[in-house]
This record gives C-alpha cells, sequence and structure tokens, in this order.
C-alpha cells in the first residue's frame, strides 16, 4: 500500500438489494466485484446496509437477523477471497453489531450500528459507523441504530480517502467535519437515499458543499430499487467542489461504472474504456417520475413473488396511465385490463376502455355491474350510498378476479383524490399497490402526455374530457372538489410546504376554496391509513412524510 504513481480505479456497484436476504445480497456483491475485476478495478463501492437491504426497519431487532447480518461481512470477505478478488478493497454496508456496556448511560436504547465494511484478502480491514441517523420523514434510525462518533481515513495505493454514510453528507459537522484539514484524496459515501422529485440537483449541491470544504471531489454511491414504499434511483456519481461532473450512473436500474482517480490519458492505449470516467444522462424530471412509478411496481411485485396486475380501467386518465406502468414493470402480456360498466357509464368512457385495452395490447375483460347492483335493491339504498355500492361491487370484483387467477390489484388513486379522500372505501381504495399516489391529478395529465411522447397508447379522449367518477348520470368531479389546477395549489400549499390556513389566504388563495380543502384533508386522514402503498415521489408523501393524528380537532 506504499505510494503508487498510476491511477486508481473505483467501480461503483449501484445493486438493487432484497431486505433479508442476506446471502442474495452477498451474491450480487461477489458478481459486482468479479465484473470490476475483469475491468481492472482496485476498489469497489457498493450502497449503504447493501448486505440486508435498506431500511431494515424492526428486522434488527431480531437477534437471529443480527448475527446473521453481522456474520455476513466476515463470509463475504471470505467468498471473495475464495473467489480470486481477495485483492480488492470493497466497500459495502451492512449491520453491525455494538455493545450494550458502550452505550450505558447514553440517551438513545439501540446498540447496533449502520456500519461500512471495507473488505480485503479475507478479513475486515476497518470499519466505520453512521455518524447522524436520521428521524425525518420516512426514515427512524435513531430508534434502529446507535451513532457512531469516530470518522475514518484509509490510506490505499498512495492516497488519503474519508468515508461516510448518507446522512453525513447532509449535516453540518460531525464525523465528516472532522475530516477538514486531513487533505484527503476523496470523500467515499455509501447511500440509500430514496429518491423524490429534484433531488439529484440537491445531492449535486452537497457534492458541491462538502468537495469545497475538504478541497476534494465527492464519490456519491447510491441503492437503486423499490422497497415497499419508497423506490431508490440509483444515479451514483463523482463530482468535486467545482461542480464538474467525473462519472455519473444511469437512474433506476442497475449499474457498474468506473472512475479512474488521477488518471490523465495520453495516448489513445491510455483512453478509459467503456463505462470508466462515464457521464450517463439523466432523463427529464417525467421521465424520472414515470420510471420511479414503474420500478416501484416491478421491484414490489416481483420481490413478493407476483408477475401479473390486474387494473380495473374505467375509460379515464388515471386507470390508463397505471395500466401503461403496469405493461411497463411487468409486460403487457401480464396485464389484465377489467373493465365493469353500469348503467351510468357513458358510451364514450367505454369507447375509450376498449380501444386503450386495444392498443395496449393486455388482456381485456368486460364484466357489467348492473346484476350485481339489482342484487342489493332490498337494502332502499339511495343517492351516496347507492353510488358508493358502485363502487364497492367493482372493488369485489377485481379481488375476486385476483384470487382466482392471480395478480396484484393495482390501484388507481392519484394524489388528489387520496389528499381529499374522493374515493370510496372498500371500493376504489382496494389493491395491493397504488403507483400513482403521490402524484397530483394535475401531474397525471402531463405524466400521461409524455407517456404518449415515449410509445403511450393514451387517447386524446381520455387526455380532455371531464373527470368524472360515472357513479351516477352527468356526475362530474366538479360537483365534489374545486378544478384540479386549483385544487391541486392548495393541496401543495397546505401538504408540501407545509402553510396553514392564514398563510394561503395572506397568499391569495380563496377562502372558501381554504376551508373546503383543508377539512377535506383533515378528515379524510382515517381513509388514507386504510389505503395501500405507493411509491414516495414528494417531498411529503401522505403516510410517512406526513403523520397527522386521525382524530383531532385543530383547524388553523
Amino acid at each position: 500500500m506504499g505510494v503508487e504513481n498510476r491511477p486508481i480505479r473505483f467501480a461503483m456497484a449501484q445493486i438493487d438489494t432484497f431486505v433479508g436476504d442476506i446471502a442474495g445480497n452477498c451474491e450480487k456483491v461477489i458478481k459486482a466485484c468479479q465484473k470490476a475485476k475483469a475491468k481492472n478495478a482496485d476498489i469497489v463501492v457498493c450502497p449503504e446496509m447493501t448486505l440486508t437491504g435498506y431500511p431494515t426497519d424492526d428486522l434488527v431487532f431480531k437477534d437471529s437477523f443480527r448475527y446473521q447480518a453481522s456474520d455476513a461481512s466476515r463470509q463475504l470477505a471470505a467468498a471473495l477471497k475464495d473467489n480470486g478478488l481477495g485483492d480488492l478493497y470493497v466497500f459495502v454496508g451492512s449491520l453491525g453489531l455494538g455493545s450494550l456496556e458502550a452505550q450505558k448511560g447514553k440517551i438513545w436504547y439501540a446498540t447496533d450500528h449502520n456500519r461500512l465494511f471495507i473488505l480485503h484478502d479475507g478479513e475486515i480491514f476497518d470499519t466505520y459507523d453512521k455518524h447522524y441517523l436520521p428521524t425525518y420523514g420516512v426514515f427512524d434510525e435513531l430508534r434502529l441504530f446507535a451513532p457512531g462518533d469516530k470518522p475514518l481515513t484509509v490510506e490505499l495505493f498512495g492516497k488519503k480517502f474519508g468515508v461516510a454514510i448518507c446522512e453525513d453528507i447532509w449535516r453540518e459537522g460531525g464525523t465528516v467535519g472532522d475530516l477538514r484539514g486531513e487533505g484527503i484524496d476523496l470523500l467515499v459515501s455509501i447511500n440509500g437515499s430514496p429518491y423524490n422529485e429534484g433531488k439529484m440537483k440537491t445531492r449535486y449541491g452537497l457534492a458541491v458543499e462538502k468537495g469545497t470544504k475538504l478541497g476534494c471531489p465527492v464519490m456519491y454511491v447510491n441503492q437503486v430499487g423499490g422497497q415497499d414504499d419508497l423506490v431508490f434511483d440509483g444515479g451514483s456519481f463523482v463530482m468535486d467542489g467545482k461542480g464538474k461532473l467525473f462519472a455519473q450512473a444511469r437512474q433506476f436500474a442497475e449499474d457498474l461504472i468506473f472512475w479512474d482517480l488521477g488518471a490523465t490519458p495520453t495516448s489513445p492505449e491510455d483512453a478509459p474504456q467503456e463505462d470508466v470516467n462515464i457521464c450517463r444522462p439523466l432523463g427529464s424530471l417525467d421521465d424520472q417520475v414515470y420510471a420511479n412509478s414503474v420500478l416501484g411496481l416491478k421491484d414490489y411485485a416481483h420481490k413478493n413473488e407476483f408477475d401479473k396486475a390486474i387494473v380495473g380501467l374505467s375509460g379515464g386518465i388515471d386507470s390508463a396511465l397505471c395500466a401503461e406502468i403496469a405493461a411497463d414493470a411487468l409486460g403487457k402480456e401480464n396485464v389484465t385490463c377489467i373493465f365493469m360498466p353500469s348503467s351510468c357509464t357513458s358510451a364514450q368512457s367505454a369507447q375509450d376502455a376498449r380501444e386503450f385495452a386495444g392498443k395496449l395490447g393486455c388482456k381485456f375483460e368486460e364484466i357489467p355491474i348492473s346484476t350485481f347492483i339489482s342484487a342489493f335493491d332490498t337494502l332502499g339504498l339511495k343517492d351516496g350510498a347507492e353510488e358508493n355500492l358502485h363502487s364497492r361491487i367493482r372493488g369485489m370484483i377485481l379481488m375476486s378476479y385476483s384470487n382466482q387467477n392471480g395478480g396484484l390489484v393495482i390501484n388507481c388513486a392519484n394524489k388528489s383524490e387520496m389528499a381529499t379522500g374522493y374515493f370510496t372505501m372498500y371500493g376504489d381504495s382496494v389493491g395491493a399497490y397504488s403507483p400513482i399516489c403521490d402524484i397530483y391529478k394535475s401531474r397525471v395529465y402531463k405524466l400521461a402526455a409524455f407517456k404518449n411522447e415515449h410509445g403511450g397508447c393514451i387517447s386524446e379522449s381520455m387526455l380532455t374530457k371531464e373527470p368524472s367518477a360515472e357513479l351516477h348520470a352527468g356526475q362530474k368531479d366538479t360537483d365534489s372538489l374545486p378544478d384540479y389546477d386549483t385544487l391541486d395549489a392548495v393541496l401543495y400549499a397546505y401538504i408540501e410546504e407545509n402553510k396553514g390556513r392564514a398563510d394561503m389566504l395572506a397568499a391569495g388563495f380563496d377562502r372558501a376554496v381554504v376551508d373546503k380543502v383543508i377539512g377535506l384533508v383533515d378528515k379524510a386522514e382515517w381513509k388514507r391509513r386504510q389505503c395501500p402503498m405507493g411509491p414516495k415521489v414528494s417531498l411529503r408523501a401522505l403516510k410517512h412524510d406526513r403523520q397527522i393524528p386521525v382524530t383531532q380537532h385543530f383547524f388553523e
């Protein structure tokens, strides 16, 4: 490990992990290292908590899980050597066992650590424990882990590297702050950073900030893949304090890219190989949001052993977009669209549904619900109760079809509907996964238009006709809600920006609209608690990021 006058080749192994599949995750690391060695890598860097998958939640309190996860790092080191990969230095995240004795007198109760292991020559070469443990939004790490308090630098191949784990670079000071003045040549940060719209820009900003303060580039290696209602988008990169991008992995897909620290090609034979010092282009924000929904559904289905999806197709834009997402996630041949007309269903919706399914190329079933509705005549249901019956019958058909034929029922609610409670409990609220539940209705239209530009088949009629649940003749969504542009602007202020009533009125919103929307949102909390999960897209998704008591009486 003496001074060497040559470039050091890093391999950034952007891996889609599976929570709890410790053996499978280790195998992925070995395969990535084999590919890395074939391209002459010296150091392989994997994401945060790679061996356990991330987030682990309360699995970390199971002793059997803790011991398996801890042993995995040693077993992986030995397996790497047995596979002829012992000369690599492999940076990989996992759970590290802590000590009850070490935690005595401290304010936290967890003892184990979110740990970075450096593996080499069949051994654990060094370790680092995550210092800052986030407790906001989707994170609850301070309940699960004990914080580390020691910075780490390692000298390899004549260069000095500092390390960090995710949140450590999001805050000032801490163990990363302690690296100032250490003369490091690179900060290596391993991450489990879930996607929200615009987050790549934020990550770049963090890299510039830390790179400026430490006087070196920052390597940001991120997890990729869906885990319940989170999607990790990858996008691993290397950037210096001036914002110069040296390497960039793709988003929403596994990737293995290489970066040479200290490379100065001067002749054709020294020029970068394929995937070395490469910057893959990022998609537009619409592209990213759509890909986020596809990957979330794809991984949720596959990791839970579903290979088919069922969509209740209404002839409207929400269900059509969900069917497109399902087709891209699982293959159109694995998607069944079920159209369930009633006497209230318009001829245009019926035409739109049939034509869309034909263009998409999925399986199509038409199951009229009028005879089901008549079976409830003895109840004498009227108005809203009768309308909700239509929705609940459709939900029952979808779930029964799934029971009989297999397949994941897709919930088609958008964020505007979820926020205001504009859906029927045990009706259109059914389903196992909700691909657009964190996407406002006005954004649904934009994503549908984007998808049409890239091979989609959503008709002009679906894009332009007035939204309606079609639960009674002539029904329009605007009978119950403000128009969606107005509604979504108020919802964004109330949910994303966390503004109160006075703030929104001062910003010029109509008083009657604000009062109506706030009332709808607050009263629908009990409904949202019972709805299926879906991929986070915004800064404040309605479940993890915004936790409001169901029973409360605060109106501002």
